[in-house]
């Protein structure tokens, strides 16, 4: 009948746990920011031109980043102290100002309103600030400082030797936004139980862990695995110079590493933009690949034009495949996230209690903390009489 054919709606979804009510590891760790007192990459350098502004987000608070004429970066919440528009809209002047597109208030990198460009309305210039932060460059990306401005002097950025003076290697910098919480990119790139995945590639190939162990902030990782296994790629491989049969990786948090025999080495740096948006920044960088079918090593001035056609060919689309499983996970945790844990790599528990623990520490030291990490939009009010 045609009453027996008519259906019930689906019943709604229930959306993920926030952290105080989430009731596993897992739950927890998808709804875990990262701790906001650590430099964090927000862009390539090149995409932050003299003049330009652009808006960074960092678990969804909004940042303007902006260079000015003389080269020099700053960066201040992405706000008007007026009526709140974002300063991203508007323009970077002659003077290293970020200029309100509403009514041309001007913005020095301390945050300060420098000048009105309209009536006072008989008032001497009001005080108005929103708060800035610390922002530098390194190896060729622009790291901000998204927590508590007095410990941005205490916190070192990640160092990578490799990466500077005139012997630097080779390397090739690749980035991705992906519709996934910045947990899932953490326990993928250092769980090397998704072999299958890559089979195209071969990246890597039947892992033994050898070793797993927590020291303070920082999880190490090792396993037995044969490295570059690839048709094309394999063939680049020094195998005389790198051992290719062991691999380390640490989650030394925020970041992520990885080591085959001194010779082969990445970084991995995560942008928690929202509890389901990332941008991750990897840097792949090799002082061991040679002619294929000879011993001759390729300088590292050729080789950086090498990485640059292989990136494409290559690198990129070997994320993707990493960027289509955790952009499917995620939907798949946000349809499932009251399912039972199931998981065999004693690694996954030990990073994702590592975010869970910095998450924890940042929110105790929020809710007790007598210094507000931001100051107010007016440090002098103006009244309206």
């Amino acid at each position: 009948s045609r009453e027996a054919m008519v259906t019930s709606p689906a019943p709604a979804r229930t959306p993920p746990p926030s952290f105080g009510e989430a009731k596993n590891r897992r739950q927890k760790v998808r709804a875990a920011g990262l701790h906001p007192d650590y430099w964090y990459p927000v862009a390539h350098s090149h995409e932050i031109k003299a003049g330009k502004a652009i808006e960074v987000k960092f678990w969804r608070r909004s940042f303007a980043v902006f260079r000015g004429a003389d080269g020099q970066l700053r960066a201040i919440d992405n706000r008007c102290a007026h009526r709140q528009l974002k300063l991203t809209l508007g323009e970077v002047d002659k003077h290293n100002q970020l200029v309100c597109p509403y009514h041309g208030w001007c913005y020095n990198g301390q945050g300060q309103v420098v000048h009105i460009p309209h009536e006072l309305f008989g008032r001497s210039m009001p005080n108005f600030q929103v708060p800035s932060y610390a922002v530098r460059e390194r190896y060729g990306l622009v790291w901000l400082f998204p927590g508590d401005p007095n410990l941005a002097q205490t916190r070192a950025l990640p160092e990578i030797p490799e990466l500077t003076g005139p012997d630097a290697w080779a390397c090739v910098p690749v980035d991705f936004v992906w519709k996934a919480h910045h947990s899932m990119i953490i326990d993928n790139v250092s769980d090397f139980t998704h072999e299958y995945l890559h089979r195209k590639y071969k990246p890597f190939s039947d892992a033994r862990l050898t070793r797993l162990e927590t020291e303070g902030d920082k999880v190490h990782v090792e396993y037995d695995t044969h490295v570059g296994g690839g048709k094309i790629s394999g063939l680049f491989v020094n195998r005389e110079k790198a051992n290719t049969g062991h691999m380390k990786l640490c989650y030394e948090y925020p970041y992520q590493w990885s080591n085959t025999g001194d010779k082969i080495k990445h970084h991995c740096f995560v942008l928690p933009i929202d509890e389901r948006t990332t941008r991750a920044f990897f840097l792949f960088y090799f002082d061991a690949l040679r002619v294929p079918f000879t011993r001759i090593d390729i300088p590292q001035r050729v080789l950086s034009v090498i990485l640059k056609i292989a990136n494409p060919i290559m690198v990129r689309p070997l994320l993707r495949e990493d960027g289509f499983a955790m952009e499917a996970e995620q939907e798949g945790y946000e349809a499932h996230h009251d399912q039972p844990i199931a998981e065999l790599n004693p690694a996954v528990a030990h990073f994702q209690a590592l975010t869970i623990r910095k998450w924890e520490e940042h929110l105790a030291r929020s809710a007790t903390t007598l210094v507000p990490l931001a100051r107010p939009a007016c440090a002098e009010p103006v009244s309206a009489s």
